[in-house]
């Protein structure tokens, strides 16, 4: 199996319990603190094309910074450098296997890249 990062907030209880899935199923990760060490545009763009979800959904839409941003329809483009410029609106937790990505809401989804293939 590839290696597996979770982007993790450790002030999310989502991602705490994502984190706290993986360990008790004794999956071998490596956590990276998406707010200490942001991911760049480049590496947005990797992981949305990895997603099964819409860019949209990779945005924390209730956060302040969005809304201040005042986006009506925002493209893809636009949800990733918003998220690249404010990495507080990355919806977390997301783990990535390296071919495919899943976000953590319910923390349960990101069980799914342990199973398939």
């Amino acid at each position: 199996m590839a290696a597996l990062i979770l982007y993790h907030n450790p002030r999310c209880s989502k991602s705490r319990e994502a984190l706290a899935l993986l360990t008790a199923h004794d999956v071998d990760i490596q956590v990276r603190r998406y707010l200490d060490d942001p991911l760049d545009l480049e590496e947005l763009r990797s992981l949305a094309a990895r997603l099964d979800a819409p860019v949209a959904s990779m945005v924390r839409s209730n956060e302040a910074e969005w809304k201040a941003l005042s986006l009506s329809e925002p493209d893809d483009e636009a949800c990733l450098s918003a998220i690249a410029k404010h990495p507080r609106l990355l919806q977390r937790p997301i783990l990535d296997r390296g071919d495919r990505a899943v976000i953590g809401r319910s923390p349960e989804a990101i069980l799914t890249l342990l199973d398939s293939k």
